[in-house]
């Protein structure tokens, strides 16, 4: 299919994007039901296409393991009747939809519209107002989500119902129940309609590598328990912790128990790298928040978020489509921008790229004295050019890794560097190989020491080396199928680059172990299924990752 691609936008000049968009979107391709329904049908519905979603509702699932979600279904069809001004049929789906498991935030933040018609009618009101146990826990609709953890910072994500005022509560683990009221308290952040009613609450203060416990006040009542939290190891000094990987998290609630088992290995953070959620959808914003908003509800991925710090980055299926690249302009196609300030609302990251004057989702966070480097694959990719970075973020990456003083230094890139994994594809970084070339160079010529690569996309967990004439070999962790059905082969015969070790039979993550308190400090990069069966490991010496 991807040198079909290639002949239609050579012989017609039609962007790559536009060209995927049409054939996913608008002509019912296969492809269109290779994740879930209720997606699709979010699609459709956004084009005005209300009876289509309905059928598309009613095509049983094509892939094995995907069972018929039918809470999704019913609330789906509430959208869709609501759309078409069938308010009663609206409200019955949405019933429906609660009774068969939807939990009940998924109908406040994912009905707005539909509910301002539908609260005039006295009964449904009442049983809107019976959803939550106590109506002061109803405000927060998504979150908490702990981000941008530091060694002296913590911060707090979350979405409310209306425009409310929220506080963040830090305490001392170690004070838990000794009746101490050393409690640190945030300035008041109210949440803002124009970012979607999600605001971000922080704390500063606190104490390298020590376990805390936070809490949420929505309107000074309390909405949360008290939530365990470690802040990092002190920042550029050695220390030993855990980080788990991944991407490729399509919506498969059969696969959902994925994030409980990450959580049992207690990461004190999680790099989520691309695919996310799965929307194939720049340019309508509800079926973007509505494949957001499904997985914040999400009860096993909201105890997983609200304990690990959460980094992200996005790839094709949650930026564009199939395989996309944005081009090297900012605002051309439209759609970019638009897209970048969803995701926005939905994650806190460190930064956003160069912010509105040059938006993307590249940045850069330490922890101990390991240096990541998080990549944004799609905003300026820029095949006619050569460029996936674009030259913007091609020069802040050089100089970042120039200037780093991390003992590992991450490379994390949301496609794999590695030569080979996806034969004839241009889409990993095969399809730029002089600026990848540039970037390995750069290690070299500068003798930088300790840089390893990381990536997802490729659905399954392995490890490979790629094996450089001038300098130390450059190891590649990647993961990326945490909830998809859909598998990837191991490619363990790839021209250009060594396989090590990989596993594609199950779900599986990336969990990696640093220790750079050793007198020759180590990575060790293992792989776990999703039912936490440990599948291998391979430890890397910094001293295999030095210039002679």
């Amino acid at each position: 299919m991807d040198a079909f691609f290639t002949t239609i936008v050579a012989r017609f000049s039609i962007p790559r994007w536009m060209c995927l968009a049409s054939v996913l979107l608008g002509f019912g391709s296969p492809l269109a039901a290779q994740h879930d329904p209720g997606r699709d049908a979010l699609r459709l519905i956004a084009r005005g296409k209300q009876q289509q979603a309905i059928t598309r509702l009613e095509t049983p699932p094509r892939r094995q393991n995907s069972p018929v979600d039918a809470a999704e279904t019913s609330f789906v069809l509430a959208i869709a009747a609501c759309e078409m001004g069938d308010h009663h049929a609206a409200k019955k789906h949405l019933q429906t939809a609660v009774q068969e498991g939807l939990p009940s935030e998924r109908v406040l933040a994912g009905a707005r519209k539909c509910l301002t018609a539908l609260r005039q009618d006295a009964s449904f009101a009442q049983w809107l107002g019976s959803l939550s146990p106590t109506i002061h826990q109803r405000p927060l609709l998504h979150g908490p989500m702990l981000t941008q953890v530091t060694d002296q910072r913590a911060e707090v994500w979350l979405r409310t119902e209306t425009a409310n005022l929220v506080r963040l509560l830090v305490k001392p683990e170690a004070h838990a129940d000794s009746g101490q009221t050393d409690v640190l308290v945030s300035a008041a952040v109210k949440t803002d309609p124009a970012r979607d009613y999600t605001g971000v609450v922080g704390i500063d203060g606190l104490q390298p590598n020590t376990e805390y416990l936070y809490q949420l006040e929505i309107d000074h009542q309390q909405v949360t328990d008290w939530i365990p939290f470690r802040t990092f190891p002190p920042e550029g000094k050695p220390a030993a912790f855990r980080i788990a990987f991944g991407g490729g998290a399509g919506y498969t609630p059969q696969f959902h128990h994925m994030w409980q088992t990450i959580l049992r290995h207690q990461p004190v953070a999680m790099l989520m790298l691309g695919d996310n959620v799965y929307i194939d959808d720049p340019e309508h914003v509800l079926t973007q928040r509505y494949c957001y908003y499904r997985r914040q509800s999400e009860p096993l991925w909201r105890g997983l978020v609200a304990r690990t710090s959460l980094f992200s980055i996005y790839d094709d299926h949650d930026f564009g489509t199939d395989d996309c690249h944005g081009g090297p302009k900012i605002d051309d196609p439209p759609w970019k921008r638009t897209v970048w300030n969803v995701f926005r609302e939905n994650w806190n990251n460190p930064a956003y790229g160069g912010g509105e004057k040059q938006p993307g989702c590249w940045y850069d966070f330490q922890i101990g004295d390991v240096h990541f480097i998080m990549l944004d694959g799609r905003y300026y990719r820029d095949p006619n050019g050569g460029s996936m970075l674009g030259p913007v973020q091609r020069e802040w990456l050089l100089q970042t890794l120039g200037n780093s003083k991390g003992t590992f230094k991450l490379l994390v890139s949301p496609v794999p560097w590695s030569p080979g994994i996806k034969p004839g594809s241009k889409d990993p970084w095969d399809g730029f190989p002089d600026e990848r070339e540039q970037i390995f160079s750069f290690i070299e010529q500068q003798k930088i020491d300790g840089v390893v690569l990381m990536a997802a996309d490729r659905h399954r967990s392995d490890l490979r080396r790629i094996v450089r004439n001038n300098t130390y070999p450059l190891f590649e962790l990647m993961s990326s199928r945490l909830t998809n059905v859909h598998t990837h082969p191991l490619m363990k015969d790839a021209k250009g680059s060594e396989f090590i070790m990989g596993y594609n039979d199950h779900c599986s993550f990336g969990r990696v172990d640093f220790d750079t308190t050793r007198s020759d400090p180590t990575l060790t990069y293992s792989i776990f299924n999703i039912d936490d069966a440990f599948i291998g490991e391979h430890t890397i010496r910094l001293s295999e990752l030095q210039h002679p």
